[in-house]
């Protein structure tokens, strides 16, 4: 790889689904570089401080990537008064962003033929993320860089309204077929955009002990998300979905136990407090294990030593999927259903967008397919994952191939 590599919208590694994706395609590129001359990647960072307490600080510590802090314009008093002027006065809106990546965008004319890569997910699938994420493309542009859109979801209905940013980059991979078709009728030229899964399908399995009370293969693993419960059809009704899921495993499951695991810890937004409120609920029956905070690498060792998972977090059920572990989804848009279709031909019976989520026993009705087939998933699962990770790898290749 001799082109420099800057990663920009990465929100920090308290969110694991994040930390997967950068750790992954680091994993992907040291690996697909091993014999050339390797110019360690850039990752632009909402928070540095996250990314060195978990794997991308291993990493970091080996040479194989820089952690840049980006710029936090409301932190800063004056700057935040003078760009607002300054934004109000000349009508630049890119302004804000260019503060914002201010110190790797000085450097931009140092860097050998740098290419600006938007950790994609599913950033785009948030209304409110999408103006920014615009003119944070914009700011890169006004550099003369090469871009590229990384492993994305988008809802296909809007592509429309996001054509004009998505044709200035030079690759799209996105990680799903519904959002990928979307592309295509949507516009977006065959040649630009590259059906890829998601790069964390190849982030690397990290063993280091399993929770106190953890049974290998008789574990059920959990996870609950107050993003997806910020989306459901009526108030408590997911968690009363968990806990008659919970109820349920423990009846019906002989000496099974069930694993509460967190995948994102923001102070915002995380798991450990709806997971902990189950946690006190059935704690006495002595059979919930609460999970710790890890990093990605270790949590998906845990949730691969893991009989059956289900899952609110998309990179939660894909450390479960990647390492064939039957798996069911507690969905809210494209990526959950276009994932669980590109792997298994359908969603249904897969994936169950919580939106839809009427009666507090769906989630178990749901589950109980999983248990009744578990074999035969697990099996599936292990039949195609070699080459849906060698196409995950793709992500990696396709970036390191651009001219």
């Amino acid at each position: 790889m001799d082109r420099q590599l800057l990663f920009y919208m990465h929100a920090g590694s308290g969110n694991h689904g994040c930390e997967a994706i950068a750790d992954a395609t680091l994993e992907a590129l040291t690996s697909i570089c091993a014999n050339e001359n390797y110019i360690p990647p850039v990752i632009i960072s909402n928070s540095r401080e996250q990314d060195m307490m978990y794997g991308l600080g291993e990493r970091v510590k080996k040479n194989e990537c820089e952690i840049v802090q980006e710029r936090i314009i409301a932190n800063d008093l004056i700057p935040h008064i003078l760009y607002y002027v300054y934004r109000k006065l000349t009508g630049d809106a890119v302004s804000f962003l260019r503060y914002q990546f201010k110190d790797v965008l000085k450097k931009a004319g140092s860097y050998k033929r740098p290419i600006a890569v938007s950790i994609g997910g599913d950033n785009y699938c948030y209304p409110e993320m999408v103006n920014d994420l615009k003119l944070a493309h914009e700011a890169f542009l006004e550099k003369s860089m090469s871009s590229v859109l990384m492993g994305c979801s988008v809802e296909p209905d809007t592509v429309a309204s996001l054509k004009d940013d998505l044709m200035k980059f030079d690759l799209i991979t996105v990680r799903e077929s519904i959002s990928y078709e979307g592309m295509l009728k949507g516009g977006i030229p065959a040649e630009k955009v590259k059906l890829c899964p998601d790069p964390a399908f190849v982030l690397p399995v990290k063993k280091s002990g399993l929770p106190q009370g953890f049974v290998k293969d008789n574990t059920i693993g959990l996870n609950v998300s107050p993003m997806v419960q910020g989306k459901e059809s009526r108030p408590g009704i997911t968690m009363n979905n968990y806990r008659n899921l919970i109820k349920y495993i423990l009846e019906n499951i002989e000496g099974a136990k069930v694993a509460l695991i967190p995948h994102v810890v923001w102070r915002s937004n995380d798991d450990r407090e709806p997971l902990q409120k189950l946690y006190e609920e059935f704690k006495d029956t002595g059979r919930v294990i609460l999970g710790r905070d890890a990093s990605a690498e270790e949590l998906k060792g845990i949730i691969s030593a893991c009989r059956i998972f289900i899952g609110a977090r998309t990179h939660s059920t894909i450390a479960a999927y990647s390492t064939c572990v039957p798996t069911l989804v507690l969905g809210y848009s494209v990526k959950s259903r276009g994932i669980a279709t590109d792997l298994f031909g359908t969603d249904e019976k897969y994936v169950v967008p919580v939106q839809k989520l009427e009666t507090d026993d769906d989630l178990a009705e749901a589950f109980r397919f999983i248990l009744e087939n578990e074999d035969d998933i697990r099996k599936r699962l292990q039949e195609i994952m070699p080459e849906y990770k060698k196409r995950a790898v793709e992500n990696a290749r396709l970036i390191k191939e651009l001219v």
